[in-house]
């Protein structure tokens, strides 16, 4: 689709050229497998580790994992994410047998203010349906959602609504759902509620969180965009 090696401006123009190949009708029927993918970084080693999940649909039961490891390729920027994290993602996808039905992302897809946060990157990029989950607010304003799980408000960025914020346990602090790619909203939110049956976050970042936290050979840090 594009070289990965951009300066930060040229990173900035793309988003905006992309983010009108974002679809949000792929016909998309109940997910038989689901996956979350997470990057965390060594700071002394320069690099980052991705990580993905395979979880079944029904039962959460783990099917397969996947571990990439690589350089940093792109410095952290707030709102260019995709361009730091991403090539190390496909490697980790790349090494799974087959590709998973639906895929969550650690981090913001349309709640972003360019409308093309990672995990929209991600969706164009595979042409495969994608979810963002941010756990904390990039961009936008919202009224808080009830304290009952489900509950969820609007998330709006210059008069245009960009997600829900959604409650996913009561008296815990809401996610960010946003489109990543082929889905839109309201089925983002309906996956992430199925697939969040205990916990703030959905199971598939849970579990893809874990793996990289057993993967590093020291302590991590992670950012979401």
């Amino acid at each position: 689709m594009h070289s990965w090696n951009l300066t930060p401006k040229e990173a900035v123009q793309l988003q905006k050229e992309l983010k009108n190949r974002i679809q949000t009708d792929v016909p998309f029927k109940r997910p038989r497998l689901v996956a979350g993918v997470d990057v965390g970084y060594l700071p002394r080693e320069n690099q980052s580790i991705a990580s993905v999940v395979v979880l079944t649909y029904d039962g959460l039961e783990t099917v397969e994992s996947a571990v990439a490891r690589s350089e940093m390729p792109f410095p952290y920027i707030p709102g260019l994410l995709s361009f730091r994290e991403i090539p190390v993602i496909l490697k980790a996808i790349e090494k799974l047998s087959s590709l998973p039905d639906l895929i969550f992302v650690d981090g913001h897809g349309q709640a972003h203010p360019r409308r093309f946060g990672i995990a929209s990157h991600l969706g164009l990029w595979l042409e495969h349906p994608t979810i963002g989950i941010g756990k904390s607010l990039l961009c936008g304003e919202f009224r808080e959602p009830g304290q009952r799980r489900g509950s969820s408000t609007r998330l709006i960025h210059q008069g245009e609504m960009i997600g829900q914020v959604l409650r996913t346990r009561k008296g815990v602090k809401p996610i960010f759902v946003s489109v990543g790619y082929g889905l839109p909203v309201s089925d983002c939110v309906r996956w992430t509620l199925a697939v969040t049956p205990r916990f703030r976050l959905p199971d598939p970042i849970r579990e893809a969180d874990a793996l990289s936290e057993q993967s590093k050979g020291a302590r991590m840090v992670h950012n979401t965009d």
